[in-house]
């Protein structure tokens, strides 16, 4: 098969040029999605996210969201790389991160490569954001993966009509299974499309490869149906 193709693209904002991953599949259209990073940044672990999706036939933008911080790039081999992804992360203004994800998915609706539907999928600290987009932009899918920010978030639950996907571990030490069940009333009580996928022992970011978060059989479980519910909701392949 042929590889997706990928760049960078310069968006305009109120503060400056925010750098955007571009991902374009072998057909070079599709529908579009919006890929919303972890704590540390596009690493290579979304970048090869990223592109499976685009294999999947999406055109995937992935904003980089640290790009106003001066040591915003992270060595994802240094063994101190989740203390120094908590600090970025903690650094950046919710405000100005929301800010960029909304850019940004207007530049993936106006794209000419972009056909048919556009939504958005993010992991931890992304899962939180994307659900924040949702609830403030038409999307046609969303896609949570144990998102971080969601117990202070849950009021925005009404505003999302989208279908709706949430993945969480039941070993999460970030989001104990007490919240995740709180979680999964408010975002399915007012929304009949949206999907709950609980992943037996799995921990926090059991989609990461790195050996120290990651769950291979929830990991296994949770890509298929992820390519299933976006093809469901948006086209492109569910393979």
């Amino acid at each position: 098969m042929t590889d997706p193709t990928h760049d960078v693209l310069t968006l305009t904002t109120d503060s400056g040029d925010l750098p955007v991953h571009r991902w374009r599949p072998p057909s070079g259209t599709g529908p579009g999605l919006l890929l919303l990073q972890e704590i540390f940044g596009v690493s290579e672990y979304i970048r090869g996210r990223a592109a499976d999706l685009a294999r999947a036939g999406y055109v995937v933008y992935a904003p980089q969201l640290y790009w106003r911080l001066a040591d915003g790039e992270l060595d994802e081999a240094a063994p101190d790389v989740l203390e120094r992804g908590m600090a970025l992360a903690g650094r950046l203004p919710w405000a100005d991160a929301l800010g960029d994800a909304r850019v940004t998915l207007a530049a993936l609706r106006a794209a000419p490569e972009v056909s048919g539907g556009v939504g958005v999928v993010g992991f931890c600290y992304g899962g939180g954001l994307a659900f924040n987009v949702a609830a403030l932009e038409p999307v046609d899918a969303l896609v949570s993966y144990y998102g971080s920010a969601l117990p202070a978030l849950l009021a925005l639950a009404p505003a999302i009509t989208a279908p709706s996907l949430h993945h969480f571990g039941t070993e999460d030490a970030y989001i104990p299974l007490e919240s995740v069940e709180t979680i999964r009333a408010a975002v399915t009580a007012d929304n009949g499309s949206a999907e709950f996928r609980l992943h037996e022992g799995a921990g926090h970011a059991f989609d990461n490869p790195n050996p120290m978060f990651h769950h291979a059989r929830a990991a296994a479980a949770a890509w298929p149906v992820t390519l299933a519910f976006l093809g469901d909701h948006l086209g492109g392949s569910q393979g």
